[in-house]
């Protein structure tokens, strides 16, 4: 604390430290998403809209391993339903809900009831559901967010197996509705609505690209909250730490130590170890690891290197010593990723070819 004289000079500074201090993390909130996106490119797709008016239900498969479904209420309420041992969450107009975990969920209107049957027919290339009711209905959005083939676990392992995001500040009436126009997170909605609504020629490529901005701002949102998910959402908001994760995205072959990251944060090593597992649940090494096999595997995929060359540039020094860490964190072989991940790029790019094409 300063004293005497500099208690004036302090004071006059308060208000352009705390701005420093917002912008600051503001900047750390962007450059880890940045950092994320730019090593794991997500492409969005929409499959589905849904019509329904009550009671109804929407029941939905597990995604396979490249993939991501999201729901977007844009009308009514919802209660969303994960599997035994999930708390229901309720879902309000403008709210966005998406699986990380990939996990088998469903959508219901809360009453209780028998669902109305529902029917499907493509317009245009867009399925649309309804069940023939328009008593207490609800417009639902459906689709999936495209993950490259490259390790999911820095993905998947740092969000939560499902996560709600509002598109609203908190309020009810006339306050709730100017939020909703000022966010813009509602914007993106409010737009993809129109588009699919309305679905005026290129609409699908339009709401498509949208879709990928939706994850960015979906997930930019939650690690804007006051209670962000535990995991690099929640690093986000930890300034003081983001030194040694940018280290680490930018030099992931350097040998880091504990002591040379907690220096670059101006930590002990052991107050540098209590934050970052407090903020993310995992240690340094092992976040250190995720990113060098999201980068190995995205070579793998991508290109035609020689496995030990991919090795050396994530930062292992012997062809023996990246297989097996390889191995421990995928449960596959580098050769085995790299035929799988090729195989699975072609089946989603034949999905995605076929989808843009529309019907017959």
């Amino acid at each position: 604390m300063w004293h005497g004289m500099d208690v004036s000079v302090a004071a006059k500074d308060d208000p352009l430290n705390a701005t420093m201090r917002q912008f600051n993390a503001q900047s750390s909130r962007m450059e880890l998403l940045d950092r994320l996106l730019a090593l794991m490119p997500v492409a969005g797709r929409l499959d589905v809209r849904c019509h329904f008016g009550a009671p109804w239900r929407l029941d939905e498969p597990a995604a396979d391993e490249w993939a991501i479904r999201y729901h977007v209420l844009l009308r009514g309420e919802a209660v969303v339903e994960a599997g035994p041992g999930e708390p229901a969450l309720r879902m309000r107009a403008g709210d966005i809900v998406l699986f990380p975990a990939g996990n088998a969920h469903a959508l219901h209107d809360g009453s209780g009831k028998r669902a109305r049957a529902a029917r499907s027919e493509q317009v245009d290339g867009l399925t649309l559901v309804r069940n023939g009711s328009t008593r207490e209905g609800a417009d639902i959005l459906c689709g999936r967010f495209l993950l490259p083939a490259v390790p999911q676990r820095l993905l998947r392992e740092h969000l939560p197996q499902r996560l709600l995001v509002s598109s609203l500040a908190p309020g009810d009436g006339e306050t709730r509705d100017a939020a909703f126009a000022a966010s813009r997170l509602s914007r993106l909605v409010e737009l993809m609505r129109e588009e699919a609504f309305e679905q005026r020629p290129g609409f699908a490529m339009v709401v498509n690209q949208l879709s990928g901005a939706l994850f960015a701002l979906t997930l930019r949102a939650a690690s804007e909250s006051s209670e962000a998910p535990r995991g690099l959402l929640a690093l986000a908001q930890r300034p003081r730490l983001q030194p040694a994760i940018a280290a680490m995205f930018d030099a992931p072959a350097k040998p880091w130590t504990l002591p040379e990251l907690a220096a670059l944060c101006h930590m002990s090593r052991a107050t540098f170890v209590r934050h970052f597992q407090d903020a993310i649940g995992r240690s340094a090494p092992e976040v250190l690891t995720e990113i060098r096999m999201t980068l190995a595997g995205r070579q793998l995929a991508q290109t035609r290197l020689p496995v030990a060359e991919i090795g050396e540039a994530v930062g292992y020094q012997s062809d023996a010593a990246f297989q097996r860490a390889f191995k421990r964190h995928l449960g596959v072989t580098p050769a085995q990723w790299r035929t799988r991940s090729r195989r699975g790029t072609m089946e989603e790019g034949a999905q995605v070819s076929l989808a843009d094409a529309g019907p017959a």
